[in-house]
């Protein structure tokens, strides 16, 4: 079965932000890369890397998430998303970039991943959730 990248739909963006902000209180976030997902057959997945300002203030160490998301485009389960926000280190924001090429690299992808800023992940949140309020 082959696997193509693709570019990162707004929907699976603003749903995996959604997830981020359910898992992380969006204050926090400092940047967000997000990588372009693969999809190999019936299945969507895609990855992104978080930076979180730390929960204790004057720590200089930013919390580094993963998410991750796994989303059926076609057949009987279409339209299952399933997600997940994960802490998997601290360090400083600096090996942030260092830890995205390292995905980068291990993922053969010569695509730059997308890079937001927590100021535009706060209001791309906001935005979502209003639109998405009854």
């Amino acid at each position: 079965m082959s696997q193509t990248t693709i570019p990162l739909s707004s929907d699976a963006r603003e749903r995996l932000l959604i997830a981020i902000a359910d898992a992380i209180p969006a204050e926090r976030l400092a940047e967000i890369h997000f990588f372009p997902p693969i999809r190999q057959g019936t299945l969507e997945t895609g990855v992104a890397v978080i930076a979180a300002e730390p929960e204790v203030e004057g720590r200089e160490r930013h919390v580094v998430f993963s998410a991750r998301y796994r989303w059926t485009r076609k057949g009987p389960e279409r339209g299952k998303w399933e997600s997940e926000v994960v802490a998997e280190a601290d360090a400083p924001l600096v090996t942030v970039e260092a830890v995205v090429r390292g995905v980068q690299q291990r993922s053969n992808e010569a695509v730059e991943p997308e890079r937001m800023s927590g100021d535009d992940a706060r209001a791309r949140i906001t935005d979502v959730r209003c639109r998405t309020t009854p």
